[in-house]
């Protein structure tokens, strides 16, 4: 099933209208009114995704106020003033039909913006960090502001309750969102972050495609019958809504140019052009009674020229904005591999590297704290976590070894486990002190430093082998570390602790030397 899925989100272009198409069969030739009882639930399985998948932690990173400060006044004072005029212009008839279709683009207009957003962000390699921060800061200033937007610019057309709108948000979206963050939670613990990005993360975003056919194929079941009697509708709709989409897509792409970097741009376009079609149409046919299903109908349709509109302007990104960088040098060494004699590679062999979890092996010695800066910096880049490991040599294990005898069976294994113990303490203490520092100083020069005293690792024993089981025990994806030599002999030849690791870790090892 999740194949078939994975199918729906990636032709989502062709799957929507395809199911609304059924969906006006089917609301033609039966009564469809009895799925009105199917909103609620369909709703929240095309929304619940999206929020399993969201990355908040990235909310506070970065520094990229200008473009977010810039979006948000796009998104809540231009786009409803937009919207609205647009509704004055192309919905001023008589009918009642007309007002509340202005109603539903408003709707449209007020509620920013989707989890589309990260995703045509991806595909037209643009800043996916800021796409994010983009749909978090949306989702909530536009689930806040939607019912006190909509009472003042569209309370003179259609009754709004404003209470009952924000109640309706609550269902659809603060609900969902704190069963999203707390199933993210609870996976992570369960199952590791590494397995949860890679294995199970992944597995989400297709049942939210599910929830958008569903919820365009009831929107157009309810309605199937007006529809088809009055045909002239849908040419009434989509006129507004290919204006209102149009205009931004020029007026995003002329400020993209003017004023931020490509990366930058992209994510600006579609963090405004990818409205929150899906929790718009949950409010439009739940917050307004009978009345709903006519301001449902036009943003059921607003699917078709979304979607349809982000695929065509993908193609032409690189004209607009220029060709990205991180293409261009792809393309650069994959000539240069074609050339090559000697190199290949198999061409589904995945070429990047997910680093999701840090191991900083410190000695606390000067070597190791030159290495926690690259521990820092690589897991701010990469919003990694970072654990920091102590290992305690085994002090009689290696007084036994230099003399050769084994004083273990002298001293008993209860006295030498005490001793062992006592090290542990004094060394758990004095890390701790350590990385109070070292995270203090960090701070100074990035914004979020990953180090911190719940993820220290104190442990006695051969710091080779410790550090090596460690890694892959608890499935660490990089170990940092410094040249941990005590001597100017093997500080030269790299650390025998460092290259000691080096030759065991089946775990990829990064070494700084002391500068």
């Amino acid at each position: 099933m999740l194949k078939f899925l994975s199918v729906i989100q990636k032709n989502l272009v062709w799957a929507i209208p395809i199911s609304m198409m059924f969906g006006l069969i089917y609301g033609y030739l039966f009564n469809a009114s009895v799925l009105k009882q199917f909103i609620i639930p369909v709703t929240f399985i095309m929304v619940y995704p999206m929020m399993v998948t969201l990355s908040v932690k990235t909310v506070f990173k970065g520094h990229d106020y200008k473009l977010q400060i810039v979006t948000q006044i796009i998104n809540f004072i231009f786009i409803p003033i937009v919207v609205f005029f647009i509704g004055k212009i192309f919905l001023a008839g008589q009918d009642p039909k007309f007002g509340l279709w202005a109603v539903g683009l408003f709707l449209i207009g007020v509620l920013p913006t989707s989890g589309m957003t990260i995703s045509w962000t991806g595909f037209a390699k643009g800043n996916k960090e800021a796409a994010i921060k983009m749909v978090v800061f949306g989702l909530v200033i536009g689930s806040l502001a939607a019912p006190i937007f909509t009472k003042i610019f569209m309370g003179a057309t259609i009754e709004v309750n404003m209470l009952h709108m924000f109640k309706q948000i609550a269902i659809f979206v603060f609900f969902p969102l704190f069963v999203g963050l707390l199933t993210q939670f609870l996976g992570m613990k369960k199952y590791g972050e590494k397995v949860w990005n890679q294995k199970i993360k992944p597995m989400f975003p297709p049942f939210s495609a599910l929830g958008v056919i569903l919820i365009a194929f009831l929107a157009m079941s309810l309605k199937a019958k007006h529809i088809i009697a009055n045909p002239g509708d849908i040419l009434i709709i989509l006129i507004p809504l290919t204006v209102f989409y149009l205009l931004t897509y020029v007026l995003l792409t002329i400020v993209g140019r003017l004023f931020f970097k490509r990366e930058d741009a992209i994510a600006m376009v579609f963090g405004v052009v990818m409205r929150d079609l899906s929790i718009a149409l949950a409010i439009a046919m739940t917050a307004f009674g009978k009345e709903g299903m006519t301001i449902a109908l036009l943003i059921a349709l607003a699917y078709i020229i979304q979607i349809q509109s982000a695929a065509w302007y993908i193609k032409f990104v690189d004209v607009m904005f220029g060709t990205s960088k991180v293409k261009s040098e792809k393309l650069s060494e994959d000539e240069k591999i074609e050339k090559s004699p000697v190199l290949e590679f198999e061409k589904n062999t995945s070429m990047i590297v997910d680093v999701k979890k840090i191991l900083f092996a410190t000695d606390l010695s000067k070597s190791s704290r030159h290495a926690v800066k690259y521990a820092c910096s690589i897991g701010n880049k990469y919003d990694a976590q970072v654990y920091a490991i102590h290992v305690v040599p085994d002090v009689l294990d290696e007084y036994s070894s230099g003399t050769g005898i084994n004083l273990s069976s002298s001293i008993g294994k209860k006295k030498w486990n005490e001793f062992n113990r006592k090290n542990i303490e004094t060394a758990k203490t004095a890390i701790h002190e350590r990385m109070k520092m070292t995270s203090k100083k960090v701070l100074e020069e990035i914004p979020h430093c990953p180090l911190s005293d719940e993820r220290t690792i104190v442990l006695a024993g051969n710091p080779v082998n410790e550090i090596v089981r460690t890694a892959q025990d608890k499935n660490f994806d990089l170990i940092i570390m410094g040249t941990h030599g005590h001597g100017q002999f093997e500080e030269m030849m790299l650390g025998s602790t460092a290259s000691g690791v080096i030759l065991k870790s089946k775990v990829p090892v990064l070494v700084a030397r002391p500068s």
